[in-house]
């Protein structure tokens, strides 16, 4: 029989890793808007009047992220803020550029939370030779997203990062799941891949043969959890989870 025990663990990023919960979108974005302008003004880019700036950005943002809705396909809000600044005649090096994105998810990244234990976790699963990684639907540029990571002291902890906007599909579709197991090194069925949503995140995991398992967040509140998913409450239940999924194998 083939060996069916997890040797690697699949994290996705919002509401499982970190925690965002129900957020107030336009007032964090108002926030980011002024800390985006005032580096640009202290830098003496072209800005211009603030609330221009805020809307102009905001809207643009907003009409991308409907049409990936329904395209099913990510964008880079990093490309973004760079084409909406260079035709108002801004001009940065690729550093500054990082800086900005960063400015203007740094109130999102504030109002974030990560479970207790996190990284004692992450230390546990990984000196028991798991290999950890990330697959996240993200619209939200890889360089703010791991500077977030880096704050928590847990960024190295994975060998794989894979973000939605970098493909031209994101998940449910199962060919994300794909690469990730093949970048990682394991066959699906060595693979547990932890989410919040049922349907993002574990029904496409179980279904190419990935352990699935669902952590408890407002986003599956209600939700029927499908057969065979294993579910927790918080990120510090794996280690014994995995432990007692290897065990029966």
């Amino acid at each position: 029989m083939p060996d069916k025990k997890i040797k690697a663990v699949l994290f996705d990023l919002g509401e499982t890793l970190l925690n965002f919960g129900k957020v107030n979108t336009t007032r964090l974005f108002r926030q980011g808007a002024g800390l985006s302008y005032d580096f640009l003004k202290s830098a003496g880019q072209p800005i211009g009047k603030f609330n221009y700036y805020c809307w102009r950005n905001l809207i643009s943002l907003r009409i991308r992220y409907w049409i990936s809705n329904i395209i099913r396909r990510d964008f880079d809000a990093l490309t973004l803020f760079k084409k909406i600044g260079t035709r108002k005649g801004i001009k940065l090096n690729e550093q500054q550029w990082q800086h900005l994105a960063w400015l203007w998810y740094k109130p999102l990244y504030k109002a974030s939370t990560a479970d207790p234990k996190t990284k004692e976790t992450l230390t546990t699963l990984k000196d028991s030779g798991l290999k950890l990684g990330i697959v996240s639907n993200t619209f939200v540029h890889g360089s703010s997203l791991e500077k977030h990571l880096e704050q928590l002291n847990i960024l190295d902890f994975f060998s794989v990062r894979l973000y939605s906007y970098e493909f031209g599909f994101r998940k449910p579709d199962i060919r994300i799941f794909k690469i990730a197991a093949e970048r990682i090194g394991e066959m699906l069925e060595n693979i547990m891949f932890v989410g919040d949503r049922v349907d993002m995140d574990v029904k496409p995991a179980a279904r190419i043969g990935m352990q699935a398992v669902l952590k408890s967040a407002y986003t599956n509140t209600g939700k029927k959890i499908p057969k065979g998913t294993w579910k927790i409450n918080r990120l510090s239940e794996l280690p014994d989870l995995i432990e007692k999924i290897n065990t029966e194998k």
